[in-house]
C-alpha cells in the first residue's frame, strides 16, 4: 500500500482538477465555525455555485467519496483497487489534519511568509522526526465519513493562526530560514505537529476499519 501512498500527488501532475481535492479554504466561507457552509455537497453547490465550491476545495467531500470507494472495493474483494483506495484515502486524511490545508493562506503568501507550507509540512518533519513519539489511539467506527472529515478540517483550522504566528516569531531577528529558525519554529509547533500526526494515523485507521465493517467484514488476503 505504501507504493500508492503518494498517488494523489502524481495525479496532480496529470489531472488539473486533482489539486482542489487536497484542501478546503474554510476562511472563504465567513467566520468559524462556518455554520453557513452546508456539509452536503449538493446543498453547498445549490447555495454557492459549482464554480466557487470547486475553487475553494473539496477535501472533506473527497474523503467521504474515497471512503465509499474503499468500501465498494472491499465488498467486491477487488484487493488491488482496495489497496489503491486505502492508500489514497490515507493521503487525503493526512491532508485534512494539516491546518494549512484548510486556509486560503496555505503557503503564507497572504501574510508575507511564502514557503510556509513546505517549512511546516515537510522541512520540520525531515529535521526532527527522530524526536517524534507516535502513539495513536486504536481505530474506531466512523458513522458518517463525510461529516467526520468536516470535523477534522474544522479542528485543524483552529490551529492556522498558531502556525502562522509561530513561523513569524521564529524568523524574528534572523536573516533567513537557517538552523536557528527551524529550532525556534519546532519549539513552538513541534507538539502540535506530533499531535496532528498521531490523530491522522488514528483517523486513517478508523476510516479503513469502518470501510471494512461496512463492506461486511470480508476475509482479507494474506501478504
Amino acid at each position: 500500500m505504501t507504493d500508492h501512498s503518494n498517488d494523489p500527488l502524481e495525479w496532480m501532475e496529470k489531472d488539473r482538477y486533482e489539486r482542489k481535492r487536497h484542501y478546503m479554504y474554510l476562511d472563504k466561507y465567513g467566520r468559524y465555525p462556518y455554520l453557513d457552509l452546508p456539509h452536503s455537497f449538493k446543498r453547498a453547490v445549490d447555495r454557492y455555485g459549482s464554480g466557487r465550491v470547486n475553487r475553494d476545495g473539496l477535501l472533506p467531500w473527497h474523503i467521504g467519496e474515497y471512503s465509499l470507494r474503499l468500501t465498494n472495493a472491499l465488498k467486491a474483494q477487488d484487493w488491488e483497487e482496495a489497496r489503491k483506495a486505502a492508500a489514497a484515502l490515507g493521503h487525503y486524511v493526512a491532508d485534512a489534519h494539516d491546518p494549512l490545508h484548510t486556509t486560503e493562506n496555505y503557503d503564507g503568501q497572504l501574510t508575507g511568509q511564502p514557503g510556509l507550507a513546505d517549512r511546516f509540512g515537510s522541512e520540520v518533519i525531515d529535521r526532527y522526526q527522530s524526536f517524534f513519539i507516535l502513539r495513536p489511539e486504536p481505530a474506531a467506527k466512523i458513522d458518517d465519513p463525510t461529516e467526520y472529515a468536516f470535523d477534522i478540517v474544522l479542528e485543524s483550522h483552529t490551529w492556522v493562526n498558531h502556525v502562522v504566528l509561530a513561523d513569524r516569531l521564529a524568523l524574528r531577528g534572523l536573516m533567513g530560514y537557517n538552523d536557528d529558525y527551524y529550532d525556534r519554529f519546532y519549539s513552538r509547533i513541534g507538539s502540535l505537529l506530533i499531535r496532528r500526526i498521531n490523530l491522522a494515523v488514528h483517523d486513517t485507521g478508523s476510516y479503513w476499519y469502518s470501510a471494512w465493517l461496512n463492506a461486511g467484514r470480508p476475509a482479507l488476503p494474506g501478504r
